[in-house]
């Protein structure tokens, strides 16, 4: 079985807001790919640096780079939220709330 990181990028992949097989699109891949690469169960498969920051970039979720500073013995402090966090938070304040 692959490493910790994997199951939390794998986990990323299959729970965020972003469908799986929409990330896979805006990645560039094909859904079939992209889910054979963060397969923990599957260790023939690897999972570029590229495609990893692509996943946190478009998810807003930086749980990997968490796990590695925290492996490395460092603590990671964001400088600015992620462009697509933003984006996120700024649709859910110009839509109307539904118990007005």
């Amino acid at each position: 079985m692959r490493s910790d990181l994997i199951k939390v990028v794998h986990n990323i992949v299959l729970e965020s807001a972003i469908p799986a097989k929409a990330l896979a699109k805006e990645i560039g891949k094909p859904y079939s790919t992209l889910l054979r690469e963060v397969n923990p169960y599957d260790a023939g498969a690897k999972l570029g640096v590229e495609t990893l920051l692509q996943i946190m970039r478009f998810t807003g979720n930086v749980a990997p780079l968490e796990y590695m500073a925290d492996q490395l013995g460092y603590a990671l402090e964001a400088k600015k939220p992620l462009r697509n966090s933003v984006q996120k938070s700024e649709n859910k304040r110009s839509q109307p709330s539904m118990n007005a």
